[in-house]
């Protein structure tokens, strides 16, 4: 849970708020509750299993329902079955993906107004239908694969009966892990099929809803971990072809270049920390004379950085208090904000 306070430009709301949302930019905080297990099958192999609930503890949507507070619902998480044993892990399910995991540990503002997603704005996905392998750590490599099936379904655009590869989107990383050093290298791409319905799909070109290239991603990340109370970390992500780019004139743009540094120390039950962030813009435009103001709202860069205390009630439970900001070259889209909040891990 989090008290939030945040300035923000495009809306003129300065206020305060629980656990992000609304009116407060970011991340929500991502309560969650779940049951897992694993049943021994024998010669080293076991199913194992899991089912997970996000749960919003807050009015936490732009609707708004805060009196009586029954607007939000429980959500899903990462839930499936699989195998496990020597070899690796096997799943199918509803999963964070290779990309994802490869660089979750290296955030040290998971889950408050800082998270790297809500401020640098890397791209991280937790897919339906996904079919995954995670190998076991050799030495401290570690690799990791998923495809997700189409199944006829998008990513919100209407059915589309065309999205029906057993691969319409993959990702894939290496994760090295080795005492204090930590390095990760991960690809993904969601089919073009995935963003448009199937009247779009089928008349191509001709309907402006069309995506024509599949939306790729790559990313690297850099940790030293927890090493005498310092932890230092770095990461990169270029984003391709993303997909509300493929109108004209777009309104995303075409290529996203963002970069995160993130610096801790550790002394008795206290850390303090910070952060720094950058995005770079590349448009795509038909009349950029005519488009000028539209063309500074799509390109250009953006910056965020954060300061943050912690101190650890015990194993499982800490408090912080932190500040964020974000400056943006397009106009009306700063902000910032100050939280203070507690984190129980269970």
């Amino acid at each position: 849970m989090s008290i939030d306070y945040a300035d923000v430009d495009a809306t003129d709301f300065k206020g305060w708020g629980l656990n992000g949302k609304g009116a407060v930019p970011g991340e929500g905080r991502a309560n969650r509750i779940g049951v897992k297990g694993s049943e021994d099958l024998g010669n080293g192999l076991k199913a194992i299993y899991q089912v997970e609930f996000g749960i919003k503890m807050t009015e936490e949507s732009t609707s708004g329902n805060i009196a009586s507070g029954g607007n939000d619902t429980v959500s899903m998480r990462n839930s499936y079955v699989g195998l496990a044993g020597g070899w690796g892990t096997f799943l199918v399910g509803r999963h964070d993906t290779p990309m994802k995991i490869s660089t979750g540990k290296l955030d040290l503002f998971s889950d408050t107004m800082a998270d790297y997603n809500g401020t640098v704005g890397f791209d991280d996905i937790r897919a339906d239908n996904a079919v995954a392998y995670i190998s076991p750590s050799l030495s401290g490599f570690q690799l990791a694969a998923a495809m997700v099936a189409g199944g006829g379904s998008t990513a919100g655009y209407g059915t589309n009966y065309n999205s029906d590869s057993l691969a319409e989107a993959y990702s894939v990383a290496g994760i090295y892990s080795n005492g204090p050093f930590y390095a990760s290298l991960a690809y993904e791409s969601l089919g073009s099929e995935l963003f448009m319905d199937t009247v779009a799909s089928e008349l191509g070109s001709l309907d402006p809803a069309h995506v024509g290239d599949d939306y790729t991603k790559w990313r690297v990340g850099l940790g030293l971990m927890d090493w005498n109370g310092f932890t230092l970390t770095g990461i990169y992500e270029e984003q391709s072809d993303l997909p509300a780019g493929q109108l004209s004139p777009s309104t995303e743009p075409e290529k996203l270049k963002l970069w995160q540094i993130q610096a801790g120390y550790s002394f008795g039950n206290n850390m303090v920390k910070a952060m720094y962030g950058s995005g770079n813009r590349d448009g795509r435009f038909d009349d950029a004379d005519n488009l000028s103001e539209f063309k500074d709202s799509i390109e250009g860069d953006y910056y965020t950085w954060a300061i943050a205390f912690d101190h650890s009630l015990s194993k499982r439970t800490k408090a912080y208090v932190l500040y964020t900001q974000y400056d943006d070259d397009a106009p009306d889209s700063d902000w910032d904000g100050f939280s203070v909040g507690m984190i129980h891990s269970f």
